[in-house]
């Protein structure tokens, strides 16, 4: 494999142009990080839905390994949500929550995920890359991390983002394709995005905008990454592909249902959060999407008891179970075969 001195090496500080997702509440552990990033990847901590203190005890934990990573953050933008629909929503979910002896909330919780304490701690103890997600951080946000020494790369879905984003003088962009699992970057969720394919979405951010992309949704093959890095990618991003190994964190029963004939497809859906995500197709989601309010992070708390004890008891029916398209081809073991194995055409 020839790899010459490349844009992700100077964006990323990496070997190869293979990026691990930040993939938030649960499968994006240090574990995963530290092996994705010794096999010549790089990778994310998912800072989303942690408190900062939790936050500083994983970068601490990736400190000791001596390696580079990244940390992702989530741009507080609120999808409002009418508080009648709230409660409607409420008392559809109490029939799903009853088994597990939980009463959810009456009210809606909005909250901005300790924006401020995350940006103030990524700025007292600078990793060399932080991305961003669900909206833009800020001209002032992203010129102060880029003086403690960070880089910063801002999510994007189309090309009116990427513009937006350039503004803000980032260093570069993760170009997310509708194919990606878990929640979807959109600045705008309550408006439905375009399909496009991976490539023609990196050949219409990389001209719009000059900058290193970094290009995410439903990849999982070498020749994929080959192709993304041909059409102009400076890297290309899993996630999916790396639920099931062994350094995963994600939860058996999450595990389990990739390779489970019972789920046969992938949808986006609202139902689990108030905003869209990508998810194995369940019970829960054939239920409740029609009626499902778009709200976040509102939703997201109502129905987070709900969610973490249908986890808990092996409940797939009940859980969220994000995934992007190429879910079937998620394989166990390490995830440095992953790695390598997805570079393996360059």
């Amino acid at each position: 494999m020839t790899v010459m001195t490349s844009v992700w090496g100077e964006l990323l500080g990496s070997e190869l142009p293979v990026v691990a997702a930040p993939m938030a509440g649960g499968p994006g552990v240090p574990a995963l990080v530290a092996a994705v990033t010794s096999a010549g990847g790089f990778a994310f901590l998912a800072a989303g839905y942690k408190t900062p203190e939790a936050m500083r005890t994983e970068m601490d934990q990736l400190r000791r390994h001596a390696i580079p990573f990244g940390v992702n953050v989530f741009v507080p933008n609120a999808v409002p949500i009418d508080v009648d629909a709230f409660r409607r929503y409420a008392r559809d979910l109490a029939a799903e929550a009853r088994p597990y002896g939980i009463e959810l909330a009456a009210d809606p919780v909005v909250d901005d995920d300790h924006w401020n304490d995350k940006i103030d701690l990524l700025l007292q103890d600078p990793v060399p890359v932080v991305s961003f997600t669900f909206g833009l951080p800020g001209k002032a946000v992203v010129s102060a991390l880029r003086r403690a020494g960070s880089r910063v790369l801002v999510t994007v879905t189309n090309e009116a983002e990427a513009r937006a984003a350039r503004e803000q003088g980032v260093d570069g962009l993760v170009a997310q394709g509708a194919d990606a699992g878990g929640h979807s970057g959109t600045h705008t969720p309550g408006e439905p995005a375009t399909p496009v394919t991976l490539e023609r979405l990196t050949g219409q951010v990389v001209r719009a905008t000059g900058l290193p992309v970094v290009v995410a949704g439903g990849v999982t093959e070498a020749r994929q990454v080959r192709d993304l890095i041909g059409a102009g990618a400076s890297a290309v991003m899993v996630g999916t592909l790396l639920l099931r190994t062994d350094e995963s964190g994600a939860s058996q029963p999450h595990k389990d249902a990739l390779v489970d004939p019972a789920f046969t497809e992938t949808v986006m859906t609202h139902a689990f959060t108030g905003r869209p995500a990508r998810a194995l197709r369940n019970g829960f989601v054939d239920r409740h999407q029609a009626g499902a309010p778009l709200g976040y992070p509102a939703v997201h708390h109502l129905t987070r008891p709900l969610r973490a004890a249908a986890v808990a008891a092996g409940d797939t029916d009940r859980a969220h179970l994000w995934a992007g398209t190429g879910y079937r081809r998620a394989p166990a073991g390490p995830a440095r075969d992953v790695v390598t194995a997805l570079a393996s055409a360059l």
